[in-house]
């Protein structure tokens, strides 16, 4: 395939997820930052006139800047594919693995990465065993602190962490309201790191870790409104555990066969042992997300580090 001079680039940013604006965000900056270097961009939701859209544009790649279920399970990703057209980023079925937070962590920790005890509950067998029985034998087993969050989904909708046992059933509550199955892990007490992991055409290669400080809960608010989380990037960590942080992003991305970019999100505990949690096939792009600031860190200037991502995939 010859590569376009400047090469027409449809963005799909929206959707119907409960991260939709967290999407739209993503998908203005990304177009915006291509656009400072020449890239002609195209934004589409994910709606009734996607199909036709794509079939008359014809771009020569699309973009899925899309955030939750339709935009990080693969669905839409097959789509564009049946349509004969070109993907940034992972394509349908490494997506569809790394989506499913139980599998993926499965798949880390048989390529070597620590990752937290964990069990998976489906809310029809948590009511059909009885939910006070079910949940103390949970507490039996993984103990205190736990994390319960929904078994696919991101950007911490559904999210809890408990530390105590009366706790845990509302924390159910919550997360089937996101999810129909329960991920239930043992909390690691840590420093919070997120690795970025960009591959421009000469391997996936991890930017520096960002490290995240936040009062209170990492949750939806504080990710996406300004002036509740403190960022460090680098992270503060000494050399050998900033070298071990960016390896299990490399080793992530690797083993879950993730394409151009992806993001890892991990804590490291007070030995400085990173433990995995589960990675993002389509990190964040807005003005808070993780990624670019990663990238900054590093010295890249977004559109130029965008549209070498845009070049390498038309090769």
């Amino acid at each position: 395939m010859t590569i376009p001079s400047s090469p027409r680039v449809a963005v799909l940013a929206g959707g119907l997820s409960h991260e939709r604006d967290v999407s739209l965000r993503s998908g203005r900056r990304v177009a915006e930052a291509l656009r400072s270097v020449g890239v002609e961009v195209s934004i589409h939701d994910v709606d009734s006139d996607l199909v036709p859209a794509l079939g008359d544009l014809r771009p020569d790649l699309v973009w899925p800047l899309l955030h939750g279920a339709s935009g990080e399970d693969g669905s839409v990703r097959d789509v564009v594919q049946l349509l004969g057209l070109r993907l940034l980023g992972t394509g349908p079925r490494a997506s569809r693995v790394a989506w499913s937070k139980p599998i993926a962590k499965t798949i880390v920790a048989g390529a070597g990465l620590a990752t937290p005890e964990f069990v998976t509950l489906p809310q029809s067998l948590f009511r059909e065993l009885g939910a006070g029985r079910v949940l103390d034998t949970v507490v039996a087993r993984l103990g205190l602190p736990l994390v319960v969050k929904p078994s696919r989904g991101g950007s911490a909708l559904g999210v809890n962490l408990v530390t105590s046992a009366d706790d845990l059933p509302r924390a159910m509550v919550d997360c089937f309201s996101y999810s129909d199955t329960a991920l239930i892990e043992r909390a690691v007490v840590g420093t919070e790191v997120a690795v970025s992991v960009v591959d421009t055409g000469d391997g996936p290669v991890a930017l520096p870790p960002v490290e995240i400080v936040t009062d209170g809960a990492y949750d939806y608010d504080a990710r996406y409104n300004p002036g509740r989380v403190e960022y460090f990037t680098p992270a503060r960590l000494d050399d050998a555990v900033a070298t071990a942080v960016r390896e299990a992003a490399v080793t992530a991305h690797r083993s879950l066969g993730l394409t151009r970019l992806s993001r890892t999100d991990l804590i490291v505990d007070g030995e400085g042992q990173p433990w995995f949690l589960e990675v993002n096939v389509a990190p964040g792009m807005t003005e808070t997300s993780l990624l670019p600031q990663a990238a900054e860190g590093a010295g890249h200037n977004l559109g130029d580090l965008y549209r070498s991502l845009v070049l390498a995939s038309l090769e």
